[in-house]
């Protein structure tokens, strides 16, 4: 029973056959229960609520909070197998992935819980005698995280760790293909509190599941002081004026249309693998999926060879299977929008192996594809467009400044690779006369990331950066420190008053 997983996690009958959203599996189709919408008249008090949460909250000393999220990760370690197989169901893409993702929550905490004894402020020099100068970081305020559903958990657990040893309250809007996994989290993470010895303001974290209507009252409320959105640059450009008008934060993660160089020097036993993970892995329904791969001329036919071979031996099925490579996309929508790109593509002188449907006789209410692999003549507006889908084009180039142009030559600048042994090239490619993007990597495929290194990308992507480095100071407020410790009171600029 593929609804198991969710029942093991804590969710009850009645908690999965609410009146509102009607839940099915991508890998078959089938029933996988009804959730209720948020009504629009309960967000006001759900972020009133969370704010009294926060005012609690960032009383609690910084490794206090860490330890909250110690306890979280603990809770994620003993139920990683149930979580990422709910996942997996919810979200079409394969167990293993599903399990890594869960993996991945389990990391992002270990890395907030060292740095809850890490959010350092800076001293630096005055200019004036017997003065410190100083910054502070501060909690901000009510978090809000909208996640998308190829990475239904992670990305959540990226902001809601951080935020929450920042000392922050945490309001989280699930997408609409995947509140199941939002709702276990939830219990997951009330388990975690009742275990932990700190005392926890009730409604630190919530979940609201929204129509539009309700949407809007969330990401328009004056007290979310964050909102942090991870989905389609059509969805950011909705929500960020929304929240610029208030002067509210935005942190967007949005498209990629994410390209890979491959030099006559690299390895191509190494390219191939990465180019082949890249592009197919959760369908191609990843926002750092390899989607445009310039092979230099001299190597093209030999690279486009062997993808052709590699592609071949991709077993296509039920994601659950240890042997599956890839899964089904996510909706009937997605493989329609699939199917409309690869005629466009023809039309603009494409010529396509693979794309068409798979499966169909075994899973008719499910859309399995066979990833396509598109030779280009050049880079069309179709290929500049971001297509959610297990497409890859395929480009020959002659000089290694002409790779590059191409390479940058789109709206969207998440992620990038080169492969390479040409230290020139390498070096060239991670330069500011490179690659544009937010992430850039060499020998190493553009899909996927540590947690240890910022995420986020540049243009229409967003400008976010999550996860590791300095992402935690999205969700602070900096002060700078001036403290007089003289007898006396130097005015700026030298201006001078009498005695008072």
């Amino acid at each position: 029973m593929l609804t198991q997983p969710f029942y093991n996690l804590g969710l009850t009958e009645q908690e999965l056959n609410q009146p509102g959203i009607s839940l099915t599996t991508p890998i078959d189709g089938s029933h996988l229960g009804k959730v209720a919408y948020t009504p629009a008249a309960k967000i006001k008090t759900i972020i009133e609520r969370a704010q009294q949460a926060f005012l609690d909250w960032r009383e609690v000393p910084a490794p206090k909070r860490g330890e909250v999220i110690r306890c979280f990760a603990n809770r994620l370690r003993e139920h990683k197998q149930d979580l990422g197989m709910a996942v997996s169901i919810e979200t079409g893409k394969i167990l293993q992935e599903g399990l890594g993702e869960v993996q991945e929550m389990i990391d992002m905490c270990d890395f907030a819980v060292g740095l809850a004894r890490q959010l350092y402020g800076l001293t630096m020099p005055s200019e004036r005698f017997e003065h410190r100068l100083m910054e502070t970081w501060h909690p901000l305020g009510v978090v809000g995280v909208i996640s998308a559903f190829n990475f239904p958990v992670a990305v959540w657990a990226w902001n809601f760790a951080l935020a929450i040893v920042c000392g922050n309250a945490v309001v989280w809007k699930p997408a609409r293909k995947t509140p199941l996994c939002a709702l276990v989290c939830q219990k997951l993470f009330a388990q975690a509190i009742a275990e932990c010895a700190i005392e926890v303001p009730p409604y630190l974290s919530q979940v609201i599941i929204c129509d539009s209507a309700a949407r809007e009252l969330f990401v328009d409320h004056p007290l979310v002081r964050l909102i942090s959105a991870t989905g389609s640059t059509a969805m950011g450009k909705k929500v960020a004026p929304r929240v610029a008008a208030r002067l509210g934060r935005s942190l967007l993660e949005l498209g990629g249309n994410n390209g890979m160089i491959v030099t006559p020097s690299a390895d191509l036993t190494m390219a191939i693998q990465a180019i082949v993970f890249s592009a197919v892995g959760t369908a191609g329904q990843r926002c750092t999926s390899l989607r445009r791969l310039f092979v230099h001329e001299s190597i093209y036919e030999q690279v486009l060879h062997a993808l052709k071979q590699a592609y071949a031996q991709l077993v296509i099925g039920d994601p659950l299977q240890p042997k599956t490579h890839v899964g089904p996309m996510v909706s009937q929508s997605a493989y329609q929008n699939m199917q409309v790109t690869l005629q466009n593509v023809i039309t603009e002188g494409g010529k396509v192996w693979g794309g068409e449907r798979a499966l169909v006789n075994q899973y008719p209410q499910a859309y399995y594809v066979n990833p396509a692999l598109i030779e280009m003549p050049g880079q069309s507006s179709s290929v500049g467009k971001e297509t959610f889908a297990p497409i890859l084009y395929i480009m020959k180039y002659k000089e290694f400044a002409q790779a590059i142009a191409l390479h940058n030559d789109v709206s969207q600048g998440l992620s990038s690779s080169i492969f390479t042994q040409d230290m020139r090239e390498a070096e060239q490619f991670i330069s500011c006369r490179g690659s544009d993007c937010g992430l850039a990597n060499v020998n190493v495929g553009p899909s996927g990331a540590e947690i240890g290194g910022a995420f986020g990308g540049e243009k229409d992507t967003g400008g976010g950066r999550e996860s590791g480095s300095d992402a935690w100071k999205n969700y602070m407020r900096r002060a700078t420190n001036t403290i007089n410790y003289s007898t006396t009171l130097p005015l700026a600029q030298g201006i001078k008053f009498g005695d008072f």
